[in-house]
């Protein structure tokens, strides 16, 4: 049976499919579009047609699959909506099976660090735009009553291929947000795609992992790196990127050992740092 993720043709879920093929796993896509159903066929992967509004599909691909990984986002108003009937449709789908369901979430959920280092037991003070997720990921945590082996993902902001917020700001198509003063931590995408393979196959029914790697970066510094001098003030920025603005201002430090003791998670790939000055987004 194939390993069913969603979100396959994304920035993340399109990694961990590479990744899972690589393994010699059968993976089916879900496909939102038929350019998106082409897109995975190329890279070896069965496409599902269906979208985030469509649970019963997913449901039912599901019932049939070893497992599902969720990695698919929206970013509209009907975000929390779609999400939480995506899983529940799921987890109701695997249940009584111990088959893994996992759940991308973000750091942006534990709020603002102020200036501590954050793992998996930090209190949550999600920002406004994330408010809702929380709870989603209390559904995917406490699955195990209904037999189902859930785990919950945070990823700090992710870099790499080309992707993620850097290349965003260097594309102008995102804002250096505020003064540059606040911290973000990061992963390189192959390096979480490789977390999603050990957690799929090691990872503890009702486990939460961080996927934070190397030193949080003042965003001024990576700016600066990057070539960008200007900043947008913050109450600029909300009026185009409304709660996003307030998300991207955090200050957030974290980091975690758990991944690594628990599933042998080692990353290895170079800092955005250090990706940044070797002009490796500008390629």
């Amino acid at each position: 049976m194939a390993i069913l993720v969603t979100g396959a043709t994304g920035y993340i879920g399109a990694v961990v499919c590479e990744k899972l093929r690589a393994r010699g796993q059968e993976v089916l896509g879900l496909a939102r579009s038929p350019e998106a159903a082409a897109k995975l066929e190329a890279a070896g992967i069965k496409p599902l047609s269906g979208s985030l509004a469509e649970p019963e599909t997913v449901a039912a691909a599901a019932a049939q699959s070893s497992g599902v990984i969720h990695t698919a986002m929206s970013w509209g108003a009907d975000a929390p909506a779609l999400d939480r009937g995506l899983v529940q449709a799921a987890l109701g789908a695997l249940a009584g099976s111990g088959k893994p369901f996992l759940y991308t979430s973000g750091v942006w959920v534990m709020g603002d660090t102020k200036g501590r280092l954050a793992g998996e037991m930090f209190p949550l003070k999600p920002a406004a735009l994330v408010a809702w997720r929380p709870p989603v990921e209390r559904l995917v945590l406490d699955a195990t009553e209904q037999k189902v082996r859930g785990v919950v993902i945070r990823p700090a902001m992710v870099y790499g291929r080309k992707g993620g917020m850097i290349a965003g700001w260097l594309s102008g198509k995102m804002p250096v947000v505020g003064d540059g003063s606040n911290h973000w931590s990061f992963v390189h995408v192959d390096d979480l795609a490789d977390l999603y393979v050990l957690a799929l196959e090691r990872a503890p029914a009702g486990s939460l992992y961080v996927a934070a790697d190397g030193p949080a970066f003042p965003v001024k510094q990576l700016a600066e790196a990057a070539g960008i001098k200007e900043l947008t003030p913050i109450e600029q920025a909300l009026q185009t990127l409304g709660p996003m603005a307030d998300a991207l201002i955090l200050d957030q430090r974290i980091g975690s050992t758990r991944a690594g003791r628990e599933l042998g998670w080692k990353p290895s790939r170079p800092t955005v740092l250090d990706l940044i000055r070797r002009g490796y987004f500008k390629e």
